[in-house]
């Protein structure tokens, strides 16, 4: 039975959906300890996650201006509970987040993960096609938006620095090298609210080009045909943003 587990979370200038994320946490996964990995952020990040250690009185703030990678290798360095978990700082819990998770964990398990659905999904049609797409991304590359994971598995990992982006692959191969399992989950899940600047066509093909820079081409001429829709999604979303009154964005990003 786990009773209570570490939290890692990466910031940088994530005081956007910082609140609501953490009141997902809080109210949906017994936290022992938050772990902030922060970036140096200059926004209102801090102030935010101050607010919360008044209320909790548990929250410990590690500083990190490298990658990806060196943020959670810190993370996992400073993780004390037999489970801990990742999230990400602009991710929002499904209700019993943690009771749902908590229901696949043996001792054959290493990690447990919750589909990630993006804030801007509201055709079913494009939804059930992407949570297929996104089903079959994680088994190709793994993901950390919302993942439970068994810490003495990890505890002598060491991620490579270059890692800012695929570093999740790693950890995810890490852990099924060592013969445990990572199981994939349709519910749990989390609401991902992406940064506005991916919903335009120059942050679109930033992140594609990240990716083809560090991946491997193995890897990523598996995730040619997924990245292609998350492509074409992100260009529909700049188009129909760009095609609505100024008001009616306002309104909708103060709603997200």
């Amino acid at each position: 039975m786990v009773d209570s587990i570490d939290v890692v979370l990466l910031t940088k200038n994530s005081a956007q959906v910082l609140s609501k994320c953490l009141d997902s946490l809080y109210k949906n996964v017994p936290v022992h300890r938050l772990i902030v990995i922060d970036g140096n952020s200059t926004d209102n990040t801090l102030a935010i996650i101050e607010t919360y250690n008044k209320k909790h009185q548990n929250v410990t703030i590690i500083f990190d201006n490298g990658t990806r990678a060196s943020a959670r290798q810190k993370g996992i360095m400073a993780v004390q509970t037999e489970w801990f978990m990742f999230i990400d700082s602009d991710v929002v819990l499904c209700t019993d987040w943690f009771k749902k998770a908590a229901k696949n964990i043996n001792p054959q398990v290493g990690a447990i993960w919750g589909i990630e659905i993006w804030s801007t999904l509201k055709n079913p049609k494009t939804l059930k096609l992407f949570l297929i797409i996104t089903r079959k991304i994680f088994d190709i590359r793994g993901g950390t938006h919302d993942t439970l994971i068994r810490s003495a598995i990890v505890k002598d990992i060491q991620i490579p620095d270059k890692l800012h982006v695929f570093e999740d692959t790693y950890i995810k191969n890490y852990i099924t090298k060592k013969g445990y399992s990572v199981i994939a989950c349709y519910d749990p899940y989390c609401i991902h609210y992406r940064t506005n600047t991916v919903w335009t066509l120059k942050g679109s093909l930033n992140l594609v080009t990240e990716s083809l820079r560090i991946g491997n081409p193995r890897l990523i001429s598996k995730l040619l045909i997924a990245y292609s829709f998350y492509t074409g999604y992100s260009i529909y979303q700049f188009f129909t943003n760009n095609k609505k009154h100024p008001l009616q964005r306002q309104k909708e990003e103060r709603d997200n």
